[in-house]
């Protein structure tokens, strides 16, 4: 008969805080039941708060790994996109987070690793291992990550330039990203207001792109940043 071993997982011996602020996380059941229930009450917000309309569902990748990349305006983006998205995939999707901001505090820690399961993205630092936690993410199928190519929230509600570290993640491969345009939540809860106001939210939804055809590399780089920020630009005007 062979031996059994039991094993006691190293994060037994760390702080809630220090869990959370790990990536990529161990499953956690407690995290996963509070994740739920929050899930469950921020989508009643935006419904009867900011009465988010959701166009353009069906565009979204039934299978398989997917990036989506939005406008970002407001901490009110990451909840409205989220709330399009099922139910079962509540804890395999990860929007980036800027890690300075979101992991610096422990009441900031725990909504982002909690409520919306963040993965920290250093911005100041090193940036080429935050980019190896995002493929590491988009290597194990049926994942979906969220990331605002803009880098920050707009302080004029215009979408500024795509950053270069979404075409990193996309040159070469045959993983689809999803453009979207959230509209209204600049109004709703601008950059250094308090509390978020009750504004109308519409988030439109466009078809998925590939960019398996090029080569990861400067040019490259600017073809995507530029094509996926035109596509934003052409949902917020209305076209598909």
């Amino acid at each position: 008969m062979d031996q059994w071993h039991y094993e006691i997982s190293e994060q037994l011996d760390r702080t809630m805080v220090e869990r959370l602020r790990q990536f990529p996380r161990e499953p956690d059941l407690l995290v996963y039941g509070l994740r739920s229930a929050a899930t469950v009450l921020l989508r009643a917000w935006m419904k009867s708060y900011h009465r988010l309309t959701i166009v353009g569902r069906e565009n979204l990748p039934r299978e398989g790994s997917f990036i989506i990349v939005a406008n970002h305006a407001s901490h009110i983006d990451t909840p409205a996109i989220l709330s399009a998205l099922p139910l079962r995939k509540l804890h395999r999707v990860f929007p980036a987070a800027a890690k300075d901001f979101f992991f610096v505090s422990v009441p900031r820690t725990a909504v982002a690793a909690i409520v919306v399961n963040a993965l920290p993205f250093d911005r100041q630092g090193n940036i080429r291992q935050s980019l190896g936690l995002c493929r590491a993410v988009l290597d194990n199928p049926g994942n979906i990550l969220l990331i605002y190519p803009e880098g920050t929230r707009s302080t004029t509600g215009a979408i500024g330039e795509f950053r270069p570290g979404i075409a990193l993640l996309l040159a070469g491969r045959d993983l689809p990203v999803v453009p979207c345009y959230l509209d209204g939540a600049f109004h709703a809860w601008p950059k250094g207001a308090a509390l978020p106001r009750p504004r109308k939210l519409r988030l439109v939804i466009g078809q998925p792109r590939r960019y398996t055809e090029l080569h990861r590399g400067k040019e490259s780089a600017q073809i995507i940043c530029q094509d996926l920020r035109e596509a934003v630009l052409a949902l917020a005007k209305g076209k598909p």
